[in-house]
């Protein structure tokens, strides 16, 4: 019977506080800085191309191969603008089966792919997923715009030369 009265008092205390859940399409709560979303492809700005070079190292690793790409030769590279010689042609992921598990973004080697933020992507047809060059290239450039994302390779230098120590010269060490 105390039990019963408990419970009753639980619930008629519970009945009256101010509820914790969000109404979802109405109001969004942010994602966080560290949340893996499906996998986008990253733009350089500098040169004005993808970093991609469809080199297929991230389609071989792949657990689920739900990727596929082909390359094609860069006009940029033939005037001498960009350090890329050939570059993505098309590029497709099936979103439907990615795991999410981030291997592709671990094994590439120019930073050109990224586990944006994108989440909210579900369609009513069953291949309505597959997302192609295009719509990965502008995940990439939401998610590097919202992040203020820099490629690893350019974080790599920029403290390897605030790591290097001081130059010390022949003269500075008889005075120590």
């Amino acid at each position: 019977m105390l039990g019963s009265i408990k419970g009753m008092f639980v619930t008629l205390k519970s009945a009256f506080k101010k509820p914790v859940t969000d109404e979802y399409p109405d109001k969004r709560r942010p994602v966080e800085a560290r949340y893996m979303g499906f996998p986008a492809l990253t733009w350089d700005y500098e040169v004005i191309e993808p970093f991609c070079t469809a080199c297929m190292v991230c389609i071989r690793d792949c657990p689920t191969q739900c990727m596929t790409a082909s390359m094609k030769d860069n006009v940029l590279y033939k005037e001498e603008k960009s350090h890329r010689r050939k570059i993505v042609d098309k590029f497709e992921i099936n979103l439907n089966r990615c795991i999410l598990c981030g291997i592709c973004v671990e094994v590439c080697n120019f930073d050109a792919i990224v586990m944006s933020h994108e989440h909210e992507m579900s369609v009513q047809e069953r291949n309505g997923d597959r997302v192609d060059l295009i719509e990965l290239l502008d995940m990439g450039k939401r998610f590097q715009k919202d992040t203020k994302w820099i490629p690893p390779s350019q974080l790599k230098k920029r403290s390897s030369v605030s790591d290097k120590p001081p130059i010390v010269s022949p003269s500075d060490k008889d005075g120590i």
